[in-house]
């Protein structure tokens, strides 16, 4: 019994201590935006003549939020003889009439609009975006999702950095249409408030390499060609893409007063299998480009940056060994192996928790003037965090092993105020079995919670909280959501 509780508590102190690396990067993070505060406003010189724009919305089965987007784009504030929309659909549902019919109506009134249907969808979103550009005529190409509602100054305010001939993309900041919808929704925004302020800042602001997010931004068409264009053997065609074209030489700029209002998905399904693709997504392209990153001649700095972005996932997985050793851990250290060990405790609490709330928190402050009030959902923030790590953690497992799934889309349901409802619209997020290995670890933690309890050490009681709520919020709310659905649908 020594044998193995000293064995499962030193794996859980090794496991503890690279989760805390990544933890420390997030401070690292934080430093790196305010230490290169000075160069968050790029100069931009104004074109003479404006450039003709290309303008590409990539759609498949949004028959909720399409129309929106086309009337959203086609009133983007830039002159008419060089603009130019195509609506690039995959659809196979009510989407391709409601799509064609919208485009009609703008070509009646002037507007230079293309509706574009393929009949298959070989290479998912890639292919699709790769496709148009083959009948493109615009120098520069702006790309937005189904869910995106672009402010009519956006083009403007973002196409006179390409007066720089080394621009390769110019990427806006998310805005969230339904931020307060739901406790669920606000997590999600203050999660993607952390990765536009902290992250895309620190590392545009310190010269390190970030990423095209797929949609709200335009790029330089060529950038896109001499880097070989988009490739769809990975889940995050953006990402990919997006390192091809700065290992290039191409520079990117990242204009964070510049905001695009999306919608953030309202079911726990759906904001999953989304985590589920771009963590997946993620490791394919670490494992694709982190060779040729650390053989390029890019400073060394921007090498490991690259390798901290890349593999970033690798934390749900740490996250998941840490639940499965906590329990044997427990008990070693209840029969006296390193129980005094609380300074421990603290360090990773500081590293692995304080981290994240302190980098949410600055993200907050640089973006809201309400910041102090959402305050109060950073707990359900590192919560949910915890609770994904289960379905994360098989997205990075198979990213490692190699295996090929398809291109999932996230539904939308143009679900902006409390009062608009998602229950009984198409599109449904998929049964999810994973929710059953949440609640089975849930009631595990739970028990580990009050087992670190009769062991009487408190420093890890704050710690151990975060698990069984995580796990349990996540794999519950799965389980409501179906359940209402499905009353709704045999009402």
């Amino acid at each position: 019994m020594d044998w193995v509780g000293g064995t499962a508590l030193c794996a859980y102190f090794v496991v503890l201590a690279f989760l805390s690396l990544f933890g420390l990067h997030r401070l690292i993070m934080v430093f790196l935006y305010y230490r290169h505060r000075k160069n968050s406003r790029p100069a931009a010189t104004a074109f003479a003549e404006l450039p003709r724009v290309t303008v590409q919305l990539p759609t498949f089965t949004e028959m909720y939020v399409v129309e929106r987007l086309i009337d959203a784009v086609c009133a983007l504030d830039y002159p008419r003889d060089r603009f130019e929309v195509q609506v690039l659909d995959d659809s196979t549902d009510e989407t391709t009439g409601i799509a064609a019919h919208k485009v009609e109506a703008w070509r009646e009134r002037g507007v230079d609009i293309h509706y574009i249907h393929r009949d298959n969808r070989e290479g998912y979103k890639a292919g699709a975006l790769a496709h148009g550009l083959t009948t493109a005529r615009g120098e520069f190409v702006a790309v937005f999702d189904a869910d995106f509602l672009p402010n009519p100054d956006l083009l403007l305010r973002c196409v006179h950095h390409f007066s720089d001939p080394g621009v390769g993309m110019v990427q806006a900041r998310w805005e969230h249409l339904n931020r307060d919808y739901s406790l669920l929704t606000r997590v999600q925004s203050i999660l993607l408030d952390g990765h536009f302020v902290m992250e895309h800042g620190a590392r545009f602001r310190s010269g390190r390499f970030f990423n095209f997010n797929g949609t709200a931004g335009v790029w330089r068409r060529t950038a896109i060609e001499t880097s070989g264009g988009w490739q769809h053997d990975t889940l995050t065609e953006d990402l990919d893409l997006s390192y091809r074209a700065q290992l290039k030489g191409w520079r990117f700029v990242y204009v964070q007063e510049v905001e695009s209002p999306s919608e953030v998905p309202v079911e726990m399904s759906a904001f999953k299998s989304q985590q589920f693709r771009w963590a997946k997504g993620s490791i394919q392209t670490g494992l694709k480009l982190l060779p040729a990153i650390w053989r390029s001649a890019i400073p060394l700095t921007t090498k490991i940056e690259a390798t901290f972005h890349l593999t970033n996932n690798f934390a749900y997985l740490l996250m998941l060994c840490l639940s499965l050793l906590m329990v044997p851990a427990i008990a070693a250290r209840g029969q006296g192996m390193f129980r005094d060990l609380y300074l421990v405790d603290a360090l990773v609490f500081v590293l692995a928790t304080l981290s994240v709330l302190i980098f949410y928190v600055a993200a907050q402050r640089e973006i809201a003037q309400n910041w102090g009030a959402r305050l109060r959902c950073f707990p359900m923030v590192m919560c949910i965090g915890i609770g994904l790590s289960v379905s994360n953690s098989r997205a990075v497992i198979e990213a490692l092993l190699g295996k090929q799934t398809s291109f999932e889309r996230t539904p939308k349901y143009a679900v902006a105020g409390r009062a608009d409802s998602w229950k009984t619209k198409k599109y449904a997020g998929k049964r999810d079995l994973i929710a059953y290995v949440e609640l089975a670890l849930g009631l595990y933690y739970l028990g580990a919670f009050f087992l670190a309890m009769a062991y009487k050490m408190w420093a890890s009681l704050p710690f151990l909280l975060l698990f069984p709520t995580g796990f349990l919020y996540v794999s519950l709310l799965s389980f409501f959501q179906v359940r209402t659905r499905d009353a709704q649908a045999n009402a």
